[in-house]
């Protein structure tokens, strides 16, 4: 069950935060205060799905993986708290703030300061979940190369 619930909840938070990176482009495009307020509020919302299986992929990795000395294990292995560390001190923060601010209707330098950091951070933790899936698949043998 458990081999089950760690992609589910891998691709999940991977999809989560590539639905909030994508919103914000999006609505910072368009320029619309009030869409980037709602885009702020759903980020904010989708704190509720987004940690816990954030949490959830953490957890059964580290019991899938033990303590097997497997080169893409241990690379997924070192990932997961530079991802838990950057949402929990830079990303809810952010998310928190932005919305508070666009809320307010004040999309003043430090909204676009957060806002820029928030980006970054969201791209950091993509690259990071992306590398993170790509390993799974290679330790699964998903979509290996056909053999000869």
């Amino acid at each position: 069950m458990i081999k089950k619930i760690h992609p589910v909840a891998g691709f999940i938070a991977f999809f989560t935060i590539l639905s909030f990176w994508l919103s914000t482009i999006v609505s910072e495009i368009q320029g619309d205060v009030a869409t980037i307020a709602a885009v702020k509020l759903a980020i904010v919302q989708g704190l509720l799905l987004l940690v816990p299986s954030i949490a959830l992929a953490g957890a059964t990795g580290f019991k899938l993986g033990g303590k097997s000395p497997h080169p893409d294990i241990v690379r997924k292995r070192r990932r997961m708290p530079i991802i838990a560390i950057n949402g929990i001190v830079v990303l809810i923060p952010c998310a928190i703030f932005l919305q508070q601010r666009a809320a307010a209707g004040q999309f003043d330098q430090s909204f676009i300061v957060v806002q820029a950091i928030e980006l970054v951070a969201g791209a950091i933790n993509l690259a990071l979940l992306g590398l993170n899936i790509r390993d799974g698949f290679r330790l699964t043998r998903r979509f290996a190369p056909a053999r000869a």
